[in-house]
């Protein structure tokens, strides 16, 4: 195996690393739950697993946010130990004579549905994860775009209730307030729905999919979330596509059909008649070859 790419996707449940080749399939891969305290042991463990006795012509790093790439360093929400945290050092120590890149991790996800997921073929795209919360990465003119800081994109912070529910940013209505799993839960919960306490938005979707009336509100409330976050986002950046992954789409049309339907509401401008939106389609390995991809146009 030769000119192969080693990709580390670092967030705050799981950490993964692969191996990825040039065509950007994934040749090897490993994960590992985050731990609760310092995580950069568990960080070690994946990627010597990964690696062997493979050369690596480059590190791509996908990271929960927020990332800070011009100094290299990311301080995660769910990761308290890892505050300004030096990633991109760490991981060059441990490969020194190539190049380490860094961006957050809804970056890479839209970066690798670009490359060989739902986004290829477009030119100028956001790419969303709508689960625990909702996270997404902005491909402008073919490139990853990562802002002034690396954190542009963060189209789950993206007001759509001004006067809403208080968001774990600090702001209040945003749309991960409305559309993560969890919120949409409460939500239905508020709402008078009878679920078992350990009901997540997957026994949603099924209660939704079997007619339940207040599932399948809470998941027309955050379909349009979802699509005036999306319509914002393409009216600024003139996009031609969004894609789609994460837990909660995988209701597919419980979450698909209001996100089209409050586009063509939302996104009135003649610039923004073919915006299309599709699923994605690379799952969990998006970021991964996200990753992979960073080494791959800093070339």
């Amino acid at each position: 195996m030769t000119d192969l790419v080693l990709a580390l996707d670092f967030g705050g449940t799981k950490i993964a690393a692969a191996l990825i080749d040039p065509s950007g399939s994934v040749v090897r891969s490993a994960r590992v739950p985050t731990p609760t305290s310092d995580p950069w042991d568990a960080v070690l463990t994946v990627v010597s697993s990964v690696v062997g006795n493979n050369p690596v012509t480059g590190v791509g790093i996908a990271s929960a946010g927020p990332v800070d790439t011009a100094r290299g360093t990311v301080s995660p929400i769910n990761v308290p130990s890892w505050q300004a945290f030096p990633l991109r050092a760490a991981v060059a120590e441990l490969f020194p004579h190539v190049p380490v890149e860094l961006a957050g991790d809804g970056v890479c996800m839209a970066l690798g549905e670009h490359w060989r997921g739902a986004g290829q073929g477009s030119t100028f795209m956001v790419g969303l994860v709508v689960s625990t919360g909702v996270g997404g990465g902005l491909v402008l003119d073919g490139r990853p775009f990562g802002g002034r800081t690396g954190n542009a994109g963060h189209i789950g912070h993206i007001v759509v209730e001004p006067d809403g529910a208080p968001c774990t940013c600090g702001g209040r209505g945003c749309v991960e307030t409305v559309a993560g799993g969890p919120r949409m839960v409460a939500w239905a919960r508020r709402a008078g729905w009878q679920a078992p306490d350990d009901a997540d938005a997957a026994v949603l979707a099924a209660a939704a999919l079997a007619g339940d009336e207040i599932p399948l509100e809470a998941f027309e409330r955050a379909g349009q979330a979802v699509g005036m976050a999306i319509a914002g986002a393409a009216a600024v950046c003139d996009l031609d596509l969004a894609v789609i992954g994460g837990g909660v789409a995988q209701a597919g049309e419980l979450l698909f059909e209001p996100i089209r339907r409050t586009l063509k509401t939302h996104a009135g401008l003649s610039y923004l008649e073919g915006l299309e939106v599709r699923a994605a389609q690379l799952g969990g390995e998006a970021g991964l070859v996200g990753a992979a991809a960073l080494v791959r146009q800093a070339r």
